[in-house]
């Protein structure tokens, strides 16, 4: 089992409302979502996404994720202004309550790509496993190195 960080200063002791203060916000899921399906690990990839994240939110969001242990940055090797997101094992942890979300959203209101939910419905765990191969062993590449063919 793996240690457990502090925690902080919370409402109260119930795991749910730990979960809910950590990433019951609007942006929260949405930004791990881009990550683990979309393959985002960039702050312009972010501001780029469907939902139109405004910079100060999106900004918050970021550092909050990171300092609960859900994404990790490095500086980009190509230029070290720039920062690479990734999620962590935590972060990566979060696959399957997104899956559920993303079927209990399609099972119960007017939504989109059902490409996507065919998938999980298909074979959840494959799916899973999937993200979880998806994300094991990255290296943090220049996000001018995407889609070149080089691991990432």
């Amino acid at each position: 089992m793996r240690k457990k960080q502090a925690s902080p200063e919370r409402r109260s002791g119930c795991p749910l409302n730990a979960s809910v203060e950590i990433l019951g916000d609007r942006w929260s899921l949405l930004i791990i979502r881009d990550m683990m399906l979309r393959n985002f690990r960039s702050y312009k990839e972010f501001l780029e996404s469907h939902e139109r994240i405004a910079t100060n939110i999106l900004a918050d969001r970021l550092q909050r994720l990171e300092t609960h242990g859900i994404i990790t940055t490095e500086r980009d090797p190509s230029d070290g202004r720039k920062l690479i997101y990734r999620l962590t094992a935590k972060g990566i942890d979060l696959a399957p309550v997104l899956a559920e979300m993303v079927l209990w959203a399609a099972g119960h209101e007017d939504t989109g790509n059902q490409a996507l939910v065919q998938e999980i419905q298909k074979d959840k765990e494959q799916f899973l496993a999937g993200v979880r191969k998806q994300w094991a062993g990255r290296t943090i590449l220049s996000t001018a190195d995407r889609g070149k063919g080089k691991a990432s």
